[in-house]
């Protein structure tokens, strides 16, 4: 995995965890990757998988079960979009607003460019 500056790398393997579920590879109530497994496989330390197991354990999204292993809870879904939807309001969201104003940007620009990405990367019209 290329890590991006400027975020914590267990951070980063947070997101990875939460668009695993999101993107359904990941589902409630199975198993996941091991912490070394997982280390491995992104060329990190396990201290910092651990970490953002850790975290998202506090966040309720996933478990661990002594002895079998880490798994992703029930209402996990939820809980990832509630997260996620947090962290990009407070993080990203005035990026982009500044964005929109200093280059002019109009909604109805947004609208039309969001629609398109949506048509091309997950095959579903919207309105």
């Amino acid at each position: 995995m290329d890590f991006r500056d400027g975020q914590a790398i267990y951070l980063q393997i947070v997101e990875y965890v939460c668009e695993q579920i999101l993107l359904k590879q990941w589902l409630p109530g199975n198993k996941i990757i091991s912490i070394r497994d997982l280390a491995v496989a992104m060329e990190v330390n396990p201290n910092t998988v651990q970490r953002a197991y850790d975290f998202l354990q506090q966040r309720e999204i996933i478990v661990n079960k002594r002895r079998v292993g880490y798994f992703v809870e029930e209402p996990a879904v939820e809980k990832v979009i509630a997260f996620r939807k947090e962290q990009f309001i407070e993080n990203e969201l005035s990026v982009f607003f500044r964005n929109m104003y200093l280059l002019n940007i109009s909604m109805d620009e947004i609208k039309s460019r969001y629609r398109e990405f949506i048509e091309q990367h997950f095959n579903k019209k919207i309105s």
